[in-house]
């Protein structure tokens, strides 16, 4: 890379704990290496990844469209990372369409569209961030990957993995975790601040989800966890509350296929996990706009959530034959 290039990062709507993780890695290293960078996102995050190294320099174009369009524009390369077409960019998307920069994607996720010049996409990977790690090493910048890139980088494979449960089973995802602890970061630390500062309205949102929202069809292998805004006003919702619920569902012993359905910003988000075979990239491909990984993927539905719901239940028979 040209020295003292002006380097922006942009991830993905409703950033998770990957998004953040290898996006603020990636910037915590090419920071040390004397380049000006930016990291923009769509929106905001979730408060329980706001203690990571340099969080607080993240441009949210949701609030600041004049400062992200501006370093955009004046980026020499844009790096995307976590995502895999251009709309999961959201409002960003049309600023990036005239930028001259060379623009380079990293991510994991299976089906990448052709919207970047350069492309490291490796399906079989944990995690982006785990990919950050790799092309930091690649670089020849090993050095530079400190205490703070690895507790991020840590942050990103442990979310995308479930802590270490699913989507991890290759040797080098724990080599390369391996020596992000070499570091001298703190897993269980960083696992506490991840998962263990909920909020009592987060808790108490968890209980009614199972409690009162959680549908199972059993015949089909399947659950479903829907909530509707007034749902989440009951419950003060904040970014990030949802986050895990829909493996709960899936938790259920001979369930194979689980989804949350959330009304958010005039349309239904879906989530979706799966065991086995069962591929949520595909349904949510075909039925959903969406799509992500063999067994986690997501997408919209722009009908109400009693029409939503309703299309859901009659597709089980095609996409859930009954055991």
């Amino acid at each position: 890379m040209a020295s003292q290039a002006k380097i922006a990062i942009i991830t993905h709507v409703n950033p998770d704990g990957d998004a953040i993780g290898s996006s603020m890695g990636l910037y915590n290293v090419l920071v040390q290496d004397a380049h000006q960078v930016s990291v923009v996102i769509p929106n905001a995050f979730p408060s329980f990844l706001a203690w990571m190294p340099a969080c607080r320099d993240i441009l949210i174009d949701e609030t600041d469209h004049a400062k992200v369009a501006k370093v955009i524009a004046e980026a020499g390369i844009i790096f995307c990372l976590d995502f895999n077409d251009l709309k999961r960019m959201d409002s960003i998307g049309e600023v990036y369409t005239k930028s001259d920069a060379v623009k380079i994607l990293i991510d994991h996720h299976l089906e990448p569209s052709k919207f970047t010049d350069y492309a490291i996409s490796i399906q079989e990977t944990s995690s982006t961030s785990e990919l950050i790690y790799d092309f930091v090493v690649g670089l020849g910048k090993k050095h530079l990957i400190n205490k703070d890139v690895a507790e991020c980088l840590f942050v990103g494979i442990a979310t995308d993995t479930g802590s270490f449960s699913y989507a991890c089973n290759y040797a080098k995802t724990f080599e390369i975790t391996a020596e992000l602890i070499k570091c001298g970061i703190d897993g269980e630390h960083i696992h506490r601040l991840v998962y263990d500062t909920y909020s009592i309205n987060r808790m108490r949102l968890l209980g009614y989800c199972l409690s009162e929202k959680l549908k199972v069809f059993p015949e089909f292998k399947t659950a479903y966890i829907s909530l509707t805004k007034e749902d989440l006003d009951k419950f003060v919702y904040k970014i990030g509350d949802t986050e895990g619920v829909v493996n709960y569902a899936l938790s259920i012993d001979g369930i194979t296929l689980a989804a949350l359905f959330m009304e958010r910003d005039g349309n239904i988000k879906v989530s979706m996990r799966s065991k086995g075979d069962a591929s949520v990239n595909d349904i949510c491909r075909k039925y959903f706009q969406g799509g992500g990984h063999h067994n986690a993927a997501g997408g919209n539905s722009y009908v109400s959530m009693p029409e939503t719901l309703e299309y859901f239940e009659k597709l089980l028979p095609e996409i859930m034959p009954a055991i």
